[in-house]
């Protein structure tokens, strides 16, 4: 199957949807036009990811033909936001993908042919590949073969701007690359000619310094792994100190989570202003943003865009942005942003669900929000009401829905334990302003002797104000 990608054109610039830092990203572009045609295939894994033209190619094994579409579909999003121009894509029907080369036998000379004609310089697959999986495809197809994974770990590396962000990537990628390092023993064996004769190939004068160089980056990978996670570890200990103050300082946290380019980060500005870059691609916000705002009742909260998740999620991801993730099983409210809009929003739901179960963030209070409704036709939100009928439909470009929205979070934050009527001197306003700021104020009045007020507070704060009761 053919098809035609339109790369989004974008709007005016925005000061509240961080276009100056989009403008920025933008200004820096893959130049199309380097050829990766492979010389040697082995030397693959040694090199950085280039894509400028693709062709696509997926496995469907299971689930309807609309699953398989919208999956390659996500795979060519995907492959835009990486910086590459979409040709051709396609999809082979099989119980399960070949064990050697990802597709069959006859499928790889079409994808050849394919190649040839679209002039294309990479092949991506949806899929992970085995090593001898990629190496296999490789040499028969001899362009560059790139996986899933790659592909989205990739974007990760793009887009990382924290150092924590950065180091996350990093890890990831590294953890990808271990089982794939190969092949440059065996290129200079061959290199070698007949320098040693016989049937040991290049001789042991040309094929001992290659073992010596994977190893050697094999022992400086794990070295780097091993520093990665200290400095991941000791970033996480930094993190969790500010959550225990949050914690003791008594306000709520909301953290809010969904698929990629579902709309989090355009709800986060949206109800908070916070100016966050918003862009029409996969993975645009990688690292976590968090902004302070208040409910009608003048109770704080925190709100915390996190990175999106995406299905098949690489586990190299998961496994390094677990402390980042974590951050979500802490809050007190999760508000999971879904793309009213995208083919399969049911689909999102669930790949998403499925991740917080890892992170152990699936047992928390959930706020579930349909965004984009203004881009969704009628019929869809009226299913996905039916679907989900607690829901709240808001669209984040419009403001359709946001008080709603707001109301519906203010709601669920958790209240205060203790309540208790206090007369707070007027020369303590630092009292009345900390209740405002972490507890619930329930009724007010000014009185000759101070403020009285009828409030909900947590067990630590109500002790102090003890002695303020009236």
């Amino acid at each position: 199957m053919r098809n035609t990608y339109q790369t989004p054109v974008l709007d005016e610039l925005d000061p509240t949807t961080g276009d100056l830092e989009l403008e920025e990203r933008h200004s820096l572009r893959r130049v199309a036009g380097l050829s990766t045609e492979l010389t040697d295939v082995t030397e693959v894994e040694y090199r950085q990811l280039r894509l400028e033209r693709v062709v696509l190619v997926g496995v469907w094994t299971e689930g309807s033909v609309e699953d398989a579409d919208n999956s390659l579909t996500e795979l060519a999003a995907l492959a835009e936001t990486a910086g590459s121009q979409v040709l051709e894509g396609l999809i082979q029907r099989r119980k399960q993908p070949d064990a050697a080369t990802f597709i069959g036998r006859g499928k790889v000379d079409e994808l050849r042919d394919v190649v040839i004609m679209t002039g294309a310089d990479t092949v991506i697959c949806d899929g992970e590949l085995s090593p001898s999986q990629l190496r296999k495809l490789e040499e028969q197809i001899k362009v560059k073969v790139v996986d899933r994974t790659a592909l989205i770990l990739d974007i990760f590396a793009q887009h990382a701007k924290s150092k924590e962000g950065k180091a996350q990537v990093e890890l990831a990628q590294l953890q990808y690359l271990l089982p794939r390092l190969r092949g440059w023993g065996e290129a200079m064996s061959r290199q070698g000619g007949g320098a040693g004769g016989g049937s040991g190939g290049g001789g042991v004068g040309t094929r001992g310094p290659g073992e010596t160089k994977l190893e050697t980056d094999r022992r400086r990978i794990n070295t780097r792994i091993a520093k990665l996670r200290r400095e991941i570890k000791a970033m996480k200990t930094v993190r969790e100190t500010k959550r225990s103050r949050r914690v003791a300082s008594g306000v709520p946290a909301v953290a809010i989570a969904g698929y990629t380019n579902a709309g989090k980060s355009s709800l986060l500005n949206r109800l908070t202003s916070a100016g966050v870059l918003v862009e029409d691609a996969l993975f645009a916000t990688l690292d976590p943003t968090t902004r302070r705002t208040a409910a009608e009742d003048g109770r704080i909260f925190t709100l915390s865009d996190t990175v999106g998740f995406v299905r098949h999620l690489p586990h190299q991801i998961v496994e390094a942005f677990r402390s980042t993730l974590e951050e979500v099983a802490k809050a007190d409210l999760l508000v999971h942003v879904v793309d009213g809009a995208h083919p399969d929003p049911e689909g999102q739901v669930s790949a998403v669900r499925e991740v917080l179960g890892e992170v152990g963030a699936d047992q928390l209070p959930e706020l579930l929000v349909i965004n984009k409704v203004d881009a969704a036709d009628e019929e869809t939100v009226l299913r996905l009401k039916r679907t989900w009928p607690e829901a709240l439909f808001v669209s984040a470009r419009s403001g359709a829905g946001i008080a709603e929205l707001h109301k519906a979070i203010a709601d669920r934050l958790p209240r205060p334990a203790v309540e208790l009527r206090v007369l707070i001197p007027y020369d303590r306003g630092d009292l009345v302003a900390r209740v405002h700021r972490t507890g619930q104020v329930i009724q007010s009045r000014h009185l000759d002797e101070g403020t009285e007020l009828v409030v909900r507070v947590d067990e630590q704060f109500a002790a102090e104000l003890s002695g303020f009761q009236s």
